[in-house]
């Protein structure tokens, strides 16, 4: 099966995608949930939506929406797009050394801007998944409110490390009051 870049399929598992990349053996598909990934067509089982011309076929489509979200999924995965944080002034150029009480193990030695592009990636990936917690058509109301409250408690748990942000608009928090 030989597919037109652009075309619109339909995926027992992944749901609605787009074709992006089409080779002898394989194809690369973006999905909606899922990002891009690629299938060998020995075994790839889809059905085609629409063609790239336009010439729709039954089963409803992808909107503009739906595609804007999968793009952005895939631009936060792979650190496209994230959001600029910056780190405090006074960290820039900090160390943080991990220190065991056995004296016999050697410290180890982590420049602060690394451990803090991994903190804001965490909170990156956090909210990439609320993301697609809401926009889970499987899950019910309650089901999400009960995931929501979860992760509000893991930004609980990495206020922490507020101090490391500039600004307090990037700060981590978790649930008010209780």
């Amino acid at each position: 099966m030989n597919f037109k870049i652009g075309t619109r399929v339909d995926h027992d598992r992944y749901g609605q995608g787009i074709v992006s990349q089409d080779s002898i053996s394989s194809c690369k598909i973006i999905f909606v949930r899922g990002g891009e990934i690629e299938f060998s067509k020995s075994n790839l089982e889809v059905k085609i939506i629409s063609e790239p011309d336009g010439e729709a076929q039954p089963s409803g489509g992808i909107e503009l929406k739906d595609i804007e979200v999968a793009l952005e999924s895939i631009l936060n995965r792979y650190n496209g797009a994230g959001e600029i944080v910056p780190l405090g002034e006074k960290w820039t150029g900090g160390t943080m050394i991990l220190q065991s009480s056995n004296q016999e193990i050697k410290p180890k030695e982590i420049p602060i801007e690394t451990f803090f592009h991994k903190i804001v990636m965490l909170r990156d990936r956090l909210r990439v998944l609320e993301q697609n917690i809401n926009a889970n058509e499987k899950l019910s109301d309650e089901e999400k409110i009960n995931i929501q409250q979860y992760i509000t408690r893991c930004y609980g748990s990495l206020t922490t490390f507020n101090i490391l942000f500039a600004e307090k608009e990037h700060y981590f928090v978790g649930q008010k009051g209780a």
